[in-house]
């Protein structure tokens, strides 16, 4: 079975998440990617969290199904290496500064229909992070409880992966472009407009300027729709929603509440197909359902809501994902468990799309720093003894 993105080589010059999972997302959809690093590691190699050894399990996750060269990125000959690479492989993906011979101009002097993608933090090529990108946009201030007054950060590197995501699409897009006129493209990319584009696509940028109202803290109620958090009297939370009619009717049922749920609708004289008007009573719905739910274990809630298809899913650790939730598993085809050397065998997944059911490319190990440097110089041309020279003083280094 040929994998979807056989025959694209990129290079990749990358550190944290945002480029390294674009790079990661065309890897394991079948490009050919080799990501350079310098001798050691870059500033990402030794990112939490680490084995008792000191392995990165964030760098493994983040390298799976690529190829690694380490490189003296300082030496003027390595440089001149990294150039032919590029230019042979014809696609380039980084977040390093592209200024100098990693800048467009050297590079697509070499090579006309060279495709680039280089990533910055903002527009002006100033630098942003996810944490600072996410601090400006809003988000944390409407994040957290209700009677909250300080900003809420979210753990999870929302803009990074959004931009990786971007990134490996505009790649794909700037290589079609590229088969059908024979033009190479400069692509820039800023992570603070990845998020202004996701805040705007949902309307909050919107409702600012239009409305001129500003959103507020709801906790953890879904906001201009049903859907709230409840507890099982084991002591378990889960998450419950009902924005389709059928996801509402479902969910109704399933708690014996549609009875009084109506009551509610006719006292406050609303409109329950209207999801408006659910979240403005949610108080009094969550109350209805909440004491079916409260009197019963999560497994209990979970066999009645499965059967009658209520949309939900159960609060859980990351421990309790792995060990309880069949999901994250190898019963979901996308995962396998692998051996990562030096840090031992557990579940590694494969790209989530499934191509007629299956996985289209089946997921290694993240390569060791520079355990492809000598297959990767062999096959732009350099000689076994060139290769040992470089090795020796030096300027390349293997596994």
């Amino acid at each position: 079975m040929i994998p979807p993105l056989d025959g694209l080589r990129v290079i990749e010059g990358s550190a944290f998440v945002a480029a390294p999972s674009g790079g990661m997302t065309l890897a394991q959809l079948g490009a050919d990617v080799i990501r350079f690093d310098q001798i050691g590691g870059g500033i990402d190699h030794g990112r939490w969290p680490l084995t008792d050894a000191g392995a990165s399990l964030y760098w493994a996750g983040l390298n799976k199904n690529k190829r690694s060269v380490a490189v003296d990125l300082r030496d003027p000959e390595v440089r001149e290496i990294l150039t032919d690479l590029i230019v042979d492989a014809g696609t380039f993906l980084t977040n390093f500064p592209a200024r100098g011979w990693m800048s467009w101009e050297a590079l697509s002097a070499r090579r006309p229909d060279l495709v680039m993608m280089a990533i910055t933090g903002n527009r002006d090529g100033t630098t942003a992070l996810d944490y600072t990108v996410n601090a400006a946009i809003g988000f944390p201030l409407v994040t957290g409880p209700v009677e909250h007054d300080q900003p809420v950060n979210h753990v999870f590197a929302a803009w990074d992966v959004i931009c990786g995501q971007t990134a490996a699409l505009g790649i794909v897009a700037a290589d079609r472009h590229r088969l059908r006129t024979g033009e190479g493209s400069n692509l820039s990319l800023a992570l603070f407009d990845v998020a202004l584009a996701a805040v705007s696509a949902l309307g909050h940028v919107a409702e600012a300027q239009v409305l001129g109202t500003e959103r507020q803290r709801f906790g953890n109620d879904l906001y201009g729709a049903y859907g709230a958090m409840f507890d099982t009297a084991d002591g378990r939370q889960l998450y419950a929603v009902g924005i389709s009619p059928k996801q509402w009717r479902s969910l109704l049922e399933a708690t014996e509440a549609t009875d009084r749920v109506a009551s509610i609708e006719a006292d406050q004289e609303l409109d329950f197909t209207d999801e408006g008007d659910r979240f403005d009573a949610r108080t009094d719905i969550s109350a209805a359902l909440g004491d079916w739910i409260g009197r019963r274990t999560l497994a209990e809630v979970a066999e009645r809501f499965d059967a009658l298809g209520v949309c939900w899913g159960p609060y859980q650790s990351f421990s309790e994902l792995v060990d309880d939730d069949p999901r994250c598993s190898t019963e979901n085809t996308m995962f396998r468990e692998l051996d990562q050397p030096g840090i031992g065998t557990y579940l590694t997944p494969g790209s989530p799309l499934s191509f007629d059911g299956a996985l289209r490319v089946e997921p290694t190990a993240a390569p060791k720093l520079g355990e492809h440097t000598e297959d990767v110089l062999s096959e732009l041309g350099l000689s076994t003894a060139q290769v040992g020279a470089l090795i020796d003083r030096g300027a390349v280094a293997t596994a």
